[in-house]
Parts: C-alpha cells; sequence; structure tokens
C-alpha cells in the first residue's frame, strides 16, 4: 500500500514538472475546498483548479512547517451595563423615585419612604417632638406634648376641670383644691375649715337660715324671728340668762375648771351684741348669814365678770352685784339644792 502511495506520489510529481497539470499551491494544510484561487472562492472544476497543500506543497518549494495551527477565536468582551444615576435630592438615603417626603431636611431620620420618623404618632416628628411618647389618640400642640387648656398642668384628656381660672392651685384630676370639702373651692371658700357634713352658702360658709349669727348646725333655734337678739344656741335671750353648769364648791368663789366652756358660750353672745347692758348676778345658798352671803356672792359675781373682760367683753357693758340667798333656784334643804343655788346668772339690762 505504501508503495502504491509512493508510485502516486512520484506520478504526480513528474506530470506537474512536466506541465501536464496546472497547480494552485495553497498556505492550507491537505486539501481545502475554500480556494481564494476559484472564481467562486471555493474549489469547483476540480480538473481546472487543483490545489494541493502541505505535504503536496513540499514537492514543488522547501518543505512545509507542519500543519498551520487555527487562529483563536478573539474572547468575548462583556460590555458593562450602562450604570443608572439614582437621583435623592434630599440625600436621605431613599431614591426621589420612592421618596414621598422629598424635602426632608438634611440628617434627620426617615423611614422606607422616606419620610421622618413619629415614634408616638402624634404628627409631630420625632425630631420635633418634645413628647415622644404621648399615648396614642391625645392631641398635642406643635411641640408634640398633649393640649393644656386652662393652663393648670393637668392635659385635657385627664382634666375633669377643663376650665379651670388662670392661676388656681389644682389636684391630680385638674380641679380646684376644696381643703374641707364642702363643695367651694379654696380659693373662694371664706371659711375653709368647715367641719365636714355642714351645709354651706355659696362663700363656704355654714348656713345661718334664720339669720341671728348661729349657724344651722348648732342652732337649736332655727326658725327664730329675724332681728331678735339670742344665745349661743341661737335661742331668743331671755333677760335672765341662767348660765346652767357655772356653780361653786361651799363658802367659795373661785371658778371651777370645768365652766369654762360655759363661760366661752356667753362671752361670744355677748360680743355678738356689742351693744347689751349686761349685769352679773352672783347667789349663795343659806348654810351662812345674810351678810356673809351677800360678800361671798358678790364677789362670785365679780369673778365672772373679771373672766368675761378677760376674754375681750367690754367693761362698761358689765357690771357686777351680789344678791346673797333671796333668790334660790331650788331647795336649800338639800345638797343638790344648795349646789344648784350657788350659781351666777346674767340680766339683760336693755
Amino acid at each position: 500500500m505504501r508503495i502504491q502511495s509512493t508510485v502516486l506520489s512520484s506520478l504526480a510529481a513528474a506530470l506537474i514538472a512536466a506541465g501536464a497539470l496546472p497547480v494552485q499551491a495553497a498556505d492550507a494544510p491537505y486539501y481545502n475546498p475554500a480556494n481564494a484561487a476559484s472564481s467562486s472562492g471555493q474549489t469547483s472544476g476540480y480538473e481546472l483548479y487543483q490545489t494541493i497543500g502541505c505535504p503536496g506543497r513540499g514537492i514543488l518549494d522547501a518543505p512545509c512547517a507542519g500543519p498551520v495551527a487555527a487562529k483563536p477565536a478573539a474572547p468575548v468582551v462583556e460590555k458593562p451595563a450602562p450604570v443608572v444615576q439614582v437621583l435623592d435630592s434630599d440625600g436621605d438615603g431613599v431614591a426621589d423615585d420612592k421618596d414621598r417626603c422629598p424635602g426632608t431636611p438634611m440628617g434627620a431620620k426617615v423611614d422606607a419612604l422616606g419620610c421622618e420618623l413619629d415614634g408616638d404618632k402624634d404628627g409631630v416628628v420625632d425630631r420635633l417632638d418634645k413628647c415622644p411618647t404621648t399615648p396614642a389618640g391625645r392631641k398635642v400642640n406643635a411641640q408634640g406634648c398633649e393640649l393644656d387648656g386652662d393652663g393648670d398642668g393637668v392635659v385635657d384628656a385627664l382634666d375633669k376641670c377643663p376650665t379651670t381660672s388662670a392661676g388656681r392651685t389644682v389636684n391630680a384630676e385638674g380641679c380646684e383644691l376644696d381643703g374641707d370639702g364642702d363643695g367651694v373651692v379654696d380659693a373662694l371658700d371664706k371659711c375653709p375649715t368647715t367641719p365636714a357634713g355642714n351645709r354651706v352658702n355659696s362663700q363656704g360658709c355654714d348656713l345661718d337660715t334664720d339669720g341671728d349669727g348661729v349657724i344651722d348646725s348648732a342652732d337649736q333655734c332655727p326658725t327664730t324671728p329675724a332681728g331678735e337678739r339670742v344665745d349661743a344656741k341661737g335661742c331668743s335671750l331671755p333677760k335672765v340668762i341662767n348660765l346652767d353648769g357655772v356653780n361653786f364648791d361651799n363658802n367659795d368663789d373661785a371658778l371651777r375648771p370645768a365652766v369654762a366652756a360655759i363661760l366661752d358660750a356667753a362671752v361670744a353672745t355677748l360680743k355678738r351684741y356689742p351693744g347689751l347692758q349686761v349685769e352679773v348676778a352672783g347667789h349663795t345658798d343659806s348654810t351662812s348669814s345674810d351678810a356673809h352671803n351677800l360678800d361671798l356672792s358678790q364677789r362670785r359675781a365679780q369673778a365672772v365678770m373679771d373672766y368675761f373682760i378677760s376674754k375681750g367683753v367690754k367693761a362698761d357693758s358689765l357690771s357686777a352685784k351680789g344678791y346673797g340667798e333671796v333668790l334660790p333656784i331650788a331647795d336649800n334643804a338639800t345638797a343638790e339644792g344648795r349646789f344648784k343655788n350657788r350659781r351666777v346668772e346674767l340680766r339683760i339690762l336693755n
């Protein structure tokens, strides 16, 4: 087989040398149908345009250098994607096309929509909110703090007295203080220490329905006629006021400690009617002589009169007189009766 191939090669070489076969040498190895010498760019009419490559070309020219390596394909260079410029006019990190608050001040914290944060949802952004923990649903001012319409320090949502006058002191519910609990606020109460439960007028003072100067809660005669003078119990003054309980020990003119409250009530009555002329009348029982008892009763009357003066009753409205044993009110035959007769009473002279 090799001998046959050698013979064919020798024959072809002889024919080419004699000009019997026109030959176009080609650079490509062996047979290449893409032939530039062809009118069509490819081998056609093989008998007219015959080509040989290496190693056939080596018959005519210098030996072939060997197969020509195919040129590597040019690398495909990927073009970078075009850079899209994202606009963020207020620099808050949210693009303009997604920013619902495009004019946010520089540096303000924003949410995903580009709007400033409002932690308590009161409509005032955190940057401006001086009360950042306002309870939900409360009305607030421009600073994010709850409204206080009357300026009393208690916000409207908790204020049970929302129209308190300016400057008044209020409790935790926004209402004015009422120290004695009589229903009249302290700012208007002219009697701020009224006892609990007593009925009062618009000035916070105990009612005195009959206008006698004795409040209803202490008035034992609440329907006294207008203008009539009354005692400490609110009852009409009799011409003789018996000071029940103002009694003396036997043969003594000293005031007993227990009588102070009774005498103080009499002082209040005398001060209520400063125009009264009053005689302080002293009495005794019948255990001693008339002369002794007369002197003892005078000293007893003087002791009571001196007490009244010490409490502020005008001296010129008082006089003292002893009556001795002549006007008893009880039986001198018993110890109880004698004790009751050792007394002092007041006599209205005008």
